[in-house]
Protein backbone atom coordinates (compact mmCIF):
# COMPACT_ATOMS: atom_id res chain seq x y z
CA UNK A 1 0.00 0.00 0.00
CA UNK A 2 1.12 3.55 -0.94
CA UNK A 3 1.65 6.02 1.37
CA UNK A 4 -1.67 8.65 1.09
CA UNK A 5 0.05 12.73 0.87
CA UNK A 6 -3.04 15.27 1.04
CA UNK A 7 -1.20 18.48 -0.11
CA UNK A 8 -2.50 21.29 0.89
CA UNK A 9 -1.44 24.61 -1.02
CA UNK A 10 -3.67 27.51 -2.23
CA UNK A 11 -2.11 27.93 -4.99
CA UNK A 12 -3.51 25.67 -7.81
CA UNK A 13 -0.27 25.16 -10.20
CA UNK A 14 2.00 25.01 -7.08
CA UNK A 15 -0.24 22.03 -5.68
CA UNK A 16 -0.76 20.13 -8.92
CA UNK A 17 2.97 20.59 -9.73
CA UNK A 18 3.64 18.72 -6.23
CA UNK A 19 0.92 16.48 -6.63
CA UNK A 20 1.89 15.38 -10.11
CA UNK A 21 5.66 14.60 -9.07
CA UNK A 22 4.88 12.52 -5.80
CA UNK A 23 2.33 10.38 -8.16
CA UNK A 24 5.33 10.06 -10.39
CA UNK A 25 7.13 8.61 -7.22
CA UNK A 26 4.46 6.04 -6.29
CA UNK A 27 2.67 8.34 -3.58
CA UNK A 28 -1.01 8.61 -3.32
CA UNK A 29 -1.10 12.37 -3.35
CA UNK A 30 -4.49 14.51 -3.71
CA UNK A 31 -4.76 18.45 -3.04
CA UNK A 32 -6.83 21.10 -1.27
CA UNK A 33 -7.20 24.94 -1.74
CA UNK A 34 -7.79 25.43 2.04
CA UNK A 35 -7.34 24.11 5.16
CA UNK A 36 -11.03 23.81 5.72
CA UNK A 37 -11.36 21.41 2.41
CA UNK A 38 -8.34 19.38 3.84
CA UNK A 39 -10.53 18.45 7.04
CA UNK A 40 -12.79 17.77 5.06
CA UNK A 41 -11.28 15.34 2.99
CA UNK A 42 -9.48 13.78 6.45
CA UNK A 43 -12.08 10.96 6.97
CA UNK A 44 -12.41 10.08 3.18
CA UNK A 45 -8.73 9.92 1.86
CA UNK A 46 -7.35 8.84 5.50
CA UNK A 47 -3.81 10.91 4.66
CA UNK A 48 -0.57 9.86 6.41
CA UNK A 49 1.35 12.46 5.57
CA UNK A 50 0.10 16.48 4.83
CA UNK A 51 2.09 19.15 3.42
CA UNK A 52 0.29 22.22 4.58
CA UNK A 53 1.06 25.94 3.36
CA UNK A 54 1.06 28.65 6.33
CA UNK A 55 -0.47 31.21 4.73
CA UNK A 56 -3.94 29.81 3.51
CA UNK A 57 -7.16 31.94 2.72
CA UNK A 58 -9.46 31.34 5.95
CA UNK A 59 -8.17 29.49 8.56
CA UNK A 60 -3.99 29.25 8.98
CA UNK A 61 -1.31 26.62 9.02
CA UNK A 62 -0.83 26.60 12.49
CA UNK A 63 -4.94 26.64 13.40
CA UNK A 64 -4.97 23.63 10.48
CA UNK A 65 -2.67 21.87 12.39
CA UNK A 66 -4.20 21.80 15.41
CA UNK A 67 -7.33 20.91 14.01
CA UNK A 68 -5.72 17.86 11.68
CA UNK A 69 -3.88 16.31 14.84
CA UNK A 70 -7.50 16.04 16.96
CA UNK A 71 -8.79 14.12 13.92
CA UNK A 72 -5.96 11.67 13.41
CA UNK A 73 -3.51 11.96 16.11
CA UNK A 74 -0.74 9.92 14.07
CA UNK A 75 -1.01 12.00 11.11
CA UNK A 76 2.14 13.50 10.12
CA UNK A 77 2.15 16.87 9.29
CA UNK A 78 4.98 19.26 7.15
CA UNK A 79 4.54 22.73 7.19
CA UNK A 80 5.97 24.33 3.59
CA UNK A 81 5.94 28.79 3.74
CA UNK A 82 7.45 31.47 1.71
CA UNK A 83 8.11 33.65 4.79
CA UNK A 84 10.26 31.60 7.06
CA UNK A 85 11.17 32.42 10.64
CA UNK A 86 12.28 30.67 13.61
CA UNK A 87 9.62 31.62 15.81
CA UNK A 88 7.07 30.52 12.96
CA UNK A 89 8.93 26.84 12.94
CA UNK A 90 9.23 26.89 16.56
CA UNK A 91 5.05 27.58 16.64
CA UNK A 92 4.85 24.82 14.26
CA UNK A 93 6.79 22.07 15.69
CA UNK A 94 4.98 23.10 19.11
CA UNK A 95 1.66 22.84 17.59
CA UNK A 96 2.88 19.16 15.94
CA UNK A 97 4.49 19.44 12.73
CA UNK A 98 7.15 16.82 11.98
CA UNK A 99 9.12 19.52 10.22
CA UNK A 100 9.56 22.62 8.17
CA UNK A 101 10.24 23.27 4.48
CA UNK A 102 11.16 26.46 3.00
CA UNK A 103 9.59 27.64 -0.47
CA UNK A 104 10.59 27.37 -2.86
CA UNK A 105 10.27 24.22 -2.43
CA UNK A 106 12.69 21.74 -3.86
CA UNK A 107 10.94 18.64 -5.14
CA UNK A 108 14.26 16.24 -4.49
CA UNK A 109 14.23 17.33 -0.62
CA UNK A 110 10.81 16.60 -0.33
CA UNK A 111 10.99 13.42 -1.58
CA UNK A 112 13.85 12.59 0.33
CA UNK A 113 11.97 13.81 3.33
CA UNK A 114 9.13 11.32 2.87
CA UNK A 115 11.05 8.69 2.44
CA UNK A 116 12.40 8.98 5.44
CA UNK A 117 9.05 9.70 6.96
CA UNK A 118 7.79 6.39 5.44
CA UNK A 119 11.00 4.43 6.68
CA UNK A 120 9.95 5.62 10.12
CA UNK A 121 6.36 5.34 9.84
CA UNK A 122 6.77 1.37 8.73
CA UNK A 123 9.31 1.02 11.43
CA UNK A 124 6.94 2.25 13.80
CA UNK A 125 4.60 0.22 13.03
CA UNK A 126 6.56 -3.11 13.03
CA UNK A 127 7.22 -2.14 16.57
CA UNK A 128 3.98 -1.65 17.29
CA UNK A 129 3.02 -5.44 15.89
CA UNK A 130 5.44 -6.96 17.49
CA UNK A 131 4.68 -5.31 20.81
CA UNK A 132 0.76 -5.77 20.72
CA UNK A 133 1.97 -9.97 19.91
CA UNK A 134 4.11 -10.18 22.41
CA UNK A 135 1.13 -8.63 24.72
CA UNK A 136 -0.90 -11.50 23.47
CA UNK A 137 1.38 -14.02 24.12
CA UNK A 138 2.38 -13.19 26.71
CA UNK A 139 0.79 -13.51 30.50
CA UNK A 140 -0.67 -15.57 32.93
CA UNK A 141 -3.41 -16.73 31.29
CA UNK A 142 -1.09 -18.38 29.11
CA UNK A 143 0.65 -20.29 31.87
CA UNK A 144 -2.02 -23.62 31.53
CA UNK A 145 -2.66 -25.82 34.72
CA UNK A 146 -4.68 -26.01 37.47
CA UNK A 147 -2.47 -28.66 39.37
CA UNK A 148 -1.87 -27.76 42.87
CA UNK A 149 2.18 -26.30 41.76
CA UNK A 150 1.25 -24.32 38.68
CA UNK A 151 -1.70 -22.49 40.76
CA UNK A 152 1.02 -21.83 43.57
CA UNK A 153 3.48 -20.58 40.24
CA UNK A 154 0.16 -17.73 39.29
CA UNK A 155 -0.35 -17.44 42.80
CA UNK A 156 3.75 -16.17 43.53
CA UNK A 157 3.52 -14.37 40.28
CA UNK A 158 0.66 -12.23 41.24
CA UNK A 159 2.76 -11.40 44.44
CA UNK A 160 5.93 -10.16 42.67
CA UNK A 161 3.81 -7.78 40.69
CA UNK A 162 1.67 -6.56 43.16
CA UNK A 163 4.98 -5.98 45.19
CA UNK A 164 6.28 -3.95 41.83
CA UNK A 165 3.26 -2.22 41.74
CA UNK A 166 3.42 -0.57 45.15
CA UNK A 167 7.53 -0.05 44.77
CA UNK A 168 8.49 3.13 45.32
CA UNK A 169 12.15 3.38 43.78
CA UNK A 170 13.70 1.98 40.90
CA UNK A 171 14.95 -1.33 41.95
CA UNK A 172 12.97 -4.36 41.96
CA UNK A 173 14.21 -7.74 43.05
CA UNK A 174 15.86 -9.97 40.70
CA UNK A 175 13.61 -13.46 39.58
CA UNK A 176 15.60 -17.03 39.58
CA UNK A 177 13.39 -19.03 37.44
CA UNK A 178 14.46 -22.64 37.49
CA UNK A 179 12.84 -25.97 35.79
CA UNK A 180 13.92 -28.42 33.66
CA UNK A 181 14.17 -27.38 29.61
CA UNK A 182 11.12 -27.52 27.97
CA UNK A 183 9.35 -26.23 31.32
CA UNK A 184 8.43 -23.16 30.15
CA UNK A 185 10.78 -20.43 31.99
CA UNK A 186 10.32 -17.58 29.32
CA UNK A 187 6.63 -17.88 29.49
CA UNK A 188 6.96 -17.27 32.97
CA UNK A 189 9.13 -14.51 32.78
CA UNK A 190 7.33 -12.56 30.12
CA UNK A 191 4.23 -13.21 32.62
CA UNK A 192 6.00 -11.20 35.22
CA UNK A 193 7.21 -8.31 32.54
CA UNK A 194 3.78 -7.88 30.41
CA UNK A 195 1.64 -8.22 34.18
CA UNK A 196 3.34 -5.86 35.98
CA UNK A 197 4.21 -2.03 35.79
CA UNK A 198 7.03 -2.86 33.02
CA UNK A 199 4.56 -3.87 30.52
CA UNK A 200 4.93 -0.93 28.24
CA UNK A 201 8.87 -0.77 28.36
CA UNK A 202 11.16 -3.25 26.29
CA UNK A 203 11.17 -6.70 26.97
CA UNK A 204 14.73 -8.54 26.02
CA UNK A 205 15.94 -11.45 26.23
CA UNK A 206 19.43 -13.51 25.50
CA UNK A 207 20.53 -16.79 25.89
CA UNK A 208 23.80 -16.99 27.62
CA UNK A 209 24.50 -20.26 26.11
CA UNK A 210 23.79 -19.77 22.94
CA UNK A 211 26.63 -17.46 22.46
CA UNK A 212 30.43 -17.72 22.77
CA UNK A 213 31.83 -16.79 26.06
CA UNK A 214 34.39 -13.82 24.48
CA UNK A 215 31.03 -12.43 22.59
CA UNK A 216 28.25 -12.39 25.16
CA UNK A 217 29.95 -9.57 27.52
CA UNK A 218 29.85 -7.28 24.30
CA UNK A 219 26.02 -8.04 23.88
CA UNK A 220 24.97 -7.46 27.44
CA UNK A 221 26.62 -4.50 27.83
CA UNK A 222 28.04 -2.98 24.46
CA UNK A 223 31.20 -2.17 23.52
CA UNK A 224 33.06 1.90 22.30
CA UNK A 225 34.20 1.76 18.91
CA UNK A 226 37.78 0.48 18.64
CA UNK A 227 37.78 -1.56 21.91
CA UNK A 228 38.68 -4.05 19.77
CA UNK A 229 39.75 -5.32 16.63
CA UNK A 230 36.35 -5.55 15.15
CA UNK A 231 34.77 -2.54 17.41
CA UNK A 232 34.30 -0.42 14.35
CA UNK A 233 31.60 1.90 15.77
CA UNK A 234 29.96 2.07 19.34
CA UNK A 235 27.56 -0.63 20.08
CA UNK A 236 24.41 -0.18 22.74
CA UNK A 237 24.41 -3.42 24.80
CA UNK A 238 21.37 -5.14 25.71
CA UNK A 239 21.20 -3.94 28.88
CA UNK A 240 21.13 -0.26 27.82
CA UNK A 241 18.23 -1.22 25.19
CA UNK A 242 16.26 -2.79 28.30
CA UNK A 243 16.55 0.57 30.68
CA UNK A 244 13.02 1.10 31.80
CA UNK A 245 12.20 -2.70 30.91
CA UNK A 246 13.01 -6.28 31.84
CA UNK A 247 16.16 -8.00 30.75
CA UNK A 248 15.92 -11.72 30.57
CA UNK A 249 18.91 -14.02 30.90
CA UNK A 250 18.12 -17.37 29.97
CA UNK A 251 20.51 -20.67 31.06
CA UNK A 252 22.78 -17.82 33.26
CA UNK A 253 24.14 -21.00 34.47
CA UNK A 254 26.29 -21.31 31.66
CA UNK A 255 27.81 -18.22 31.84
CA UNK A 256 31.62 -17.69 32.90
CA UNK A 257 32.51 -16.78 35.97
CA UNK A 258 34.43 -13.03 34.90
CA UNK A 259 30.79 -12.00 33.42
CA UNK A 260 28.93 -13.22 36.43
CA UNK A 261 31.32 -10.40 38.48
CA UNK A 262 30.26 -8.05 35.72
CA UNK A 263 26.64 -8.64 35.79
CA UNK A 264 26.95 -8.97 39.89
CA UNK A 265 28.18 -5.38 39.67
CA UNK A 266 25.29 -4.10 37.62
CA UNK A 267 23.11 -5.52 40.19
CA UNK A 268 24.51 -3.99 42.92
CA UNK A 269 25.11 -0.58 41.37
CA UNK A 270 22.06 -0.33 38.72
CA UNK A 271 25.20 0.85 36.53
CA UNK A 272 27.18 -0.69 33.18
CA UNK A 273 30.26 0.18 31.63
CA UNK A 274 30.97 -0.91 28.08
CA UNK A 275 33.85 -2.85 26.99
CA UNK A 276 36.65 -0.18 26.22
CA UNK A 277 34.49 2.50 27.83
CA UNK A 278 35.68 4.89 30.67
CA UNK A 279 32.49 5.93 31.83
CA UNK A 280 29.43 4.43 34.00
CA UNK A 281 25.93 4.66 32.63
CA UNK A 282 22.84 4.22 34.88
CA UNK A 283 20.52 1.93 34.01
CA UNK A 284 16.70 0.86 35.52
CA UNK A 285 16.49 -2.46 35.02
CA UNK A 286 14.65 -5.82 36.07
CA UNK A 287 16.63 -9.24 35.89
CA UNK A 288 14.75 -12.10 35.30
CA UNK A 289 17.48 -15.00 35.05
CA UNK A 290 16.41 -18.76 34.27
CA UNK A 291 18.32 -21.81 34.23
CA UNK A 292 18.08 -25.27 33.94
CA UNK A 293 20.98 -26.32 36.24
CA UNK A 294 21.20 -26.69 39.73
CA UNK A 295 22.88 -23.75 40.90
CA UNK A 296 23.16 -24.34 44.30
CA UNK A 297 25.74 -27.33 43.49
CA UNK A 298 27.91 -25.24 40.62
CA UNK A 299 28.15 -22.73 43.90
CA UNK A 300 29.65 -26.06 45.87
CA UNK A 301 32.27 -26.91 43.08
CA UNK A 302 33.06 -23.25 42.63
CA UNK A 303 31.49 -22.70 38.83
CA UNK A 304 29.24 -19.80 39.91
CA UNK A 305 29.93 -17.31 42.39
CA UNK A 306 27.60 -17.04 45.64
CA UNK A 307 27.08 -13.75 46.01
CA UNK A 308 25.55 -13.64 42.34
CA UNK A 309 23.65 -16.24 43.45
CA UNK A 310 21.82 -15.24 46.53
CA UNK A 311 21.55 -11.31 44.73
CA UNK A 312 19.46 -13.03 41.82
CA UNK A 313 17.57 -15.64 43.72
CA UNK A 314 16.02 -12.61 46.02
CA UNK A 315 12.63 -14.05 44.14
CA UNK A 316 12.84 -17.81 43.03
CA UNK A 317 10.30 -19.50 41.12
CA UNK A 318 10.39 -22.82 39.77
CA UNK A 319 8.42 -24.70 37.20
CA UNK A 320 7.36 -28.40 37.95
CA UNK A 321 8.30 -30.81 35.50
CA UNK A 322 5.51 -31.88 33.08
CA UNK A 323 5.54 -35.73 34.59
CA UNK A 324 5.11 -34.19 37.70
CA UNK A 325 1.81 -32.11 36.68
CA UNK A 326 -0.66 -35.14 36.62
CA UNK A 327 -3.85 -34.16 34.52
CA UNK A 328 -2.25 -30.62 33.56
CA UNK A 329 -0.27 -32.98 30.86
CA UNK A 330 -3.78 -33.65 28.91
CA UNK A 331 -4.66 -29.75 29.52
CA UNK A 332 -1.72 -28.44 27.57
CA UNK A 333 -1.92 -31.93 24.82
CA UNK A 334 -5.95 -30.60 24.60
CA UNK A 335 -4.71 -26.62 24.16
CA UNK A 336 -1.98 -27.40 21.75
CA UNK A 337 -4.48 -29.67 19.70
CA UNK A 338 -7.00 -26.67 19.13
CA UNK A 339 -4.00 -24.56 18.46
CA UNK A 340 -2.59 -26.29 15.93
CA UNK A 341 -5.69 -27.48 14.40
CA UNK A 342 -6.69 -24.02 13.52
CA UNK A 343 -3.20 -23.51 12.30
CA UNK A 344 -3.76 -25.95 9.83
CA UNK A 345 -7.26 -25.77 8.44
CA UNK A 346 -8.27 -28.90 10.68
CA UNK A 347 -10.66 -27.81 13.39
CA UNK A 348 -12.72 -30.25 15.63
CA UNK A 349 -9.78 -32.94 16.12
CA UNK A 350 -9.94 -34.85 18.87
CA UNK A 351 -7.68 -37.47 20.55
CA UNK A 352 -8.44 -40.75 20.93
CA UNK A 353 -8.12 -42.77 24.54
CA UNK A 354 -5.69 -44.86 23.52
CA UNK A 355 -3.00 -41.80 22.95
CA UNK A 356 -4.42 -39.75 26.02
CA UNK A 357 -3.20 -43.18 28.29
CA UNK A 358 0.17 -42.85 25.81
CA UNK A 359 0.59 -39.88 26.73
CA UNK A 360 0.17 -39.97 30.55
CA UNK A 361 2.23 -42.76 30.22
CA UNK A 362 5.40 -40.80 28.65
CA UNK A 363 8.29 -39.67 30.54
CA UNK A 364 8.37 -36.18 28.42
CA UNK A 365 12.06 -35.75 29.41
CA UNK A 366 11.70 -32.46 26.97
CA UNK A 367 8.19 -31.48 28.92
CA UNK A 368 6.02 -28.99 27.72
CA UNK A 369 8.02 -27.96 24.26
CA UNK A 370 8.27 -31.76 23.81
CA UNK A 371 4.66 -32.08 24.26
CA UNK A 372 3.63 -28.86 21.59
CA UNK A 373 6.09 -30.57 19.00
CA UNK A 374 4.74 -33.73 19.56
CA UNK A 375 0.89 -32.67 19.01
CA UNK A 376 1.67 -30.98 16.11
CA UNK A 377 3.12 -33.50 14.19
CA UNK A 378 0.02 -35.62 14.93
CA UNK A 379 -2.26 -32.68 14.08
CA UNK A 380 -0.04 -32.54 10.50
CA UNK A 381 -0.27 -36.67 10.05
CA UNK A 382 -3.85 -37.12 10.74
CA UNK A 383 -6.23 -38.24 8.34
CA UNK A 384 -9.35 -38.09 10.55
CA UNK A 385 -11.01 -35.90 12.81
CA UNK A 386 -9.36 -38.10 15.44
CA UNK A 387 -6.05 -38.67 16.32
CA UNK A 388 -4.85 -42.74 16.74
CA UNK A 389 -1.11 -43.78 18.22
CA UNK A 390 0.27 -44.16 14.32
CA UNK A 391 -0.36 -40.06 14.00
CA UNK A 392 1.78 -39.74 16.99
CA UNK A 393 5.55 -41.18 15.39
CA UNK A 394 6.51 -42.77 18.29
CA UNK A 395 4.60 -45.23 20.69
CA UNK A 396 5.62 -44.80 24.04
CA UNK A 397 5.43 -47.73 26.86
CA UNK A 398 2.44 -47.81 29.21
CA UNK A 399 2.84 -48.76 32.49
CA UNK A 400 3.62 -52.68 32.94
CA UNK A 401 3.84 -53.18 28.84
CA UNK A 402 7.59 -54.04 27.23
CA UNK A 403 9.19 -50.86 25.20
CA UNK A 404 8.18 -50.93 21.54
CA UNK A 405 11.51 -51.93 20.04
CA UNK A 406 13.46 -49.42 18.05
CA UNK A 407 14.87 -49.66 14.52
CA UNK A 408 18.16 -51.88 15.01
CA UNK A 409 20.89 -49.95 16.26
CA UNK A 410 19.46 -46.69 15.49
CA UNK A 411 19.47 -45.61 18.94
CA UNK A 412 23.30 -46.64 19.31
CA UNK A 413 24.46 -44.60 16.27
CA UNK A 414 22.43 -42.11 17.60
CA UNK A 415 24.21 -42.07 20.68
CA UNK A 416 27.50 -42.54 18.94
CA UNK A 417 26.97 -39.54 16.81
CA UNK A 418 25.93 -37.80 19.94
CA UNK A 419 28.92 -38.36 21.70
CA UNK A 420 31.22 -37.92 18.97
CA UNK A 421 30.18 -33.96 18.55
CA UNK A 422 29.87 -33.64 21.82
CA UNK A 423 33.58 -34.91 23.02
CA UNK A 424 35.15 -32.63 19.76
CA UNK A 425 33.39 -29.32 21.43
CA UNK A 426 34.54 -30.11 24.81
CA UNK A 427 31.07 -30.37 25.69
CA UNK A 428 29.95 -26.87 24.16
CA UNK A 429 26.30 -27.01 23.74
CA UNK A 430 26.03 -25.03 21.34
CA UNK A 431 29.29 -26.01 19.13
CA UNK A 432 27.90 -29.62 19.54
CA UNK A 433 24.53 -28.67 18.00
CA UNK A 434 25.91 -26.84 15.52
CA UNK A 435 28.32 -29.78 14.20
CA UNK A 436 24.91 -32.26 14.17
CA UNK A 437 23.01 -29.14 12.41
CA UNK A 438 20.13 -29.44 15.15
CA UNK A 439 18.38 -26.50 17.61
CA UNK A 440 20.32 -26.44 21.31
CA UNK A 441 16.54 -28.18 22.23
CA UNK A 442 16.91 -30.95 20.50
CA UNK A 443 20.21 -31.57 21.31
CA UNK A 444 19.59 -31.23 25.25
CA UNK A 445 16.57 -33.40 24.83
CA UNK A 446 18.42 -36.16 22.99
CA UNK A 447 21.54 -36.19 25.72
CA UNK A 448 18.72 -36.17 28.21
CA UNK A 449 17.08 -39.08 25.98
CA UNK A 450 20.43 -41.17 26.43
CA UNK A 451 21.15 -40.38 29.74
CA UNK A 452 24.79 -38.83 28.43
CA UNK A 453 26.68 -36.85 30.99
CA UNK A 454 30.00 -34.63 30.56
CA UNK A 455 33.09 -36.52 32.54
CA UNK A 456 34.76 -36.01 35.05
Amino acid sequence: MSTAVLVVEDEAALARNIAGFLGGCGYEARSAGSAEDALRMMESFGPDVVLLDFNLPGMDGLRAIERLRELDPRVRIVMMTGHASVELAVDAMKAGAYDFLTKPISLSELRLMLEKLTREERQTGALAYYRAREERTSGLDKLVGECAAMQLLRASIRKVVAGDEALRDADPPAVLITGETGTGKELVARALHFEGPRRNQPFVEINCAAIPAQLLESELFGHERGAFTDAKSKKLGLVETADGGTLFLDEIGDMELPLQAKLLRLLEDRSVRRVGGLRDQSVNVRIVAATHRQLDAQVAEGKFRADLFFRIRMVHLAIPALRDRGEDLLRLADHFLAHHARRYGKEGLSLSADVRQALLHHRWPGNVRELRNVVEQAVLMSAGPVIESVDLGWLPATAGAAPVPATPNLDQLERDALLKALESSRWNVSQASRLLGISRDALRYRIDKHGLSMPD
